[in-house]
């Protein structure tokens, strides 16, 4: 049986601790099938329907009161959420309740992260807010002077030493159609290239910087928390507790590969950054409803938000981000890749 993520965030290598070296050298695991999730799924003894939105990435399960659960039920919900990448609840209590009995909850996953630019609650700095209304002359506009999409695919704060592990993002206020979450499936985006190409991904880094995040939100007299910065991540990461390897890239933060010219970089970061984003075969698409908190596990996905709504309505939602290890890498294991090619 898989070791629970929740479980295992303690164990694996934090900063400072010499386990890092550790366990970045351990023998790469042999990955079993993650198994997919049937019509009635076992939550704590009782029975929760869920349905699969597509074959490889997301679910959306009814049934269930994530607030309520216990240890047990919140160590099952991070290991389905590890295994699906993302989970739609819906019919959930995290916007009704009080703020600190969310952050109480989500805490159990991990740190809390602090973003350094966006809103917050007073005194809860801990929630990041996501507000915005589909008006004429609002940020939509100025994002789209400059192009022809609102898509922007990232992994959340992926420029910090330890980014988001198991994320929540539950809503208050939706348009009544329009603002939906794009999501791709990272590990299914590694598995689809050849041995050859994976081999030679191992061992690579990325620069992935909050520069730029800052500098944004200054220009527009936006937080700016503290002085941002940038960090080194292997380009291809280990999932602690399935054992599975993501591409672990982003259009949104990931900004050179170290000890590659520029050049180099900007060809082979142009080429994964397609494939992410092409990958139509290993995305989702999350549809918000009253009351859905949608799960995700930051370490192997990323996402979009769709800014295709002009009605006036709000699109009001907030995130607990409790964060997880640090990046690592296991070796590539020629036997087992060679086995793979999609799911």
């Amino acid at each position: 049986m898989a070791p629970s993520v929740a479980q295992i965030i303690e164990d694996v290598p934090i900063i400072g601790k010499k386990d890092v070296a550790a366990a970045a050298a351990a023998p790469a695991p042999e990955v079993a099938p993650v198994p997919r999730v049937k019509r009635q799924i076992e939550v704590e003894g009782g029975k929760t329907d869920a349905k699969n939105l597509t074959p490889s990435i997301g679910s959306e399960v009814t049934g269930i009161q994530l607030s309520s659960l216990s240890a047990a039920g919140k160590d099952q919900l991070a290991l389905l959420v590890a295994q699906r990448k993302v989970v739609a609840f819906r019919d959930q209590d995290l916007a009704d309740i009080p703020i600190e009995q969310a952050l109480e909850f989500g805490s159990y996953f991990g740190r809390h992260h602090i973003h350094p630019t966006s809103g917050s609650p007073e005194g809860h700095p801990e929630l990041h807010i996501v507000h915005r209304y589909g008006t004429a002359g609002n940020e939509f506009d100025v994002f789209l002077a400059g192009r022809t999409s609102s898509v922007s695919w990232h992994s959340d704060v992926s420029y910090e030493a330890q980014p988001p592990g198991t994320t929540f993002l539950y809503i208050f206020d939706q348009p009544e159609t329009g603002g939906d979450t794009l999501f791709v499936n990272q590990v299914e985006a590694y598995n689809r290239l050849s041995p050859l190409f994976k081999e030679r991904l191992h061992g690579l880094k990325a620069v992935h910087s909050g520069f730029e995040q800052a500098q944004f939100s200054r220009d527009r007299d936006g937080v700016v928390r503290r002085e941002p910065v940038k960090h080194e991540h292997p380009i291809v990461r280990t999932h602690p507790a399935t054992g599975e390897k993501a591409l672990y890239i982003n259009p949104g933060f990931t900004r050179s590969i170290v000890g590659l010219k520029k050049e180099e970089s900007e060809a082979l970061l142009s080429f994964l950054f397609n494939h992410i984003t092409r990958g139509v075969d290993y995305q989702a698409r999350v549809k918000w409803e009253p009351g859905t908190v949608v799960v995700w596990d930051n370490r192997v996905t990323a996402h979009s938000a769709t800014a295709d709504w002009f009605t006036g309505e709000r699109r009001h939602l907030a995130r607990i981000t409790p964060q997880a290890e640090r990046p690592y890498e296991t070796p590539y294991n020629a036997e087992v890749e060679s086995k793979k090619g999609g799911f």
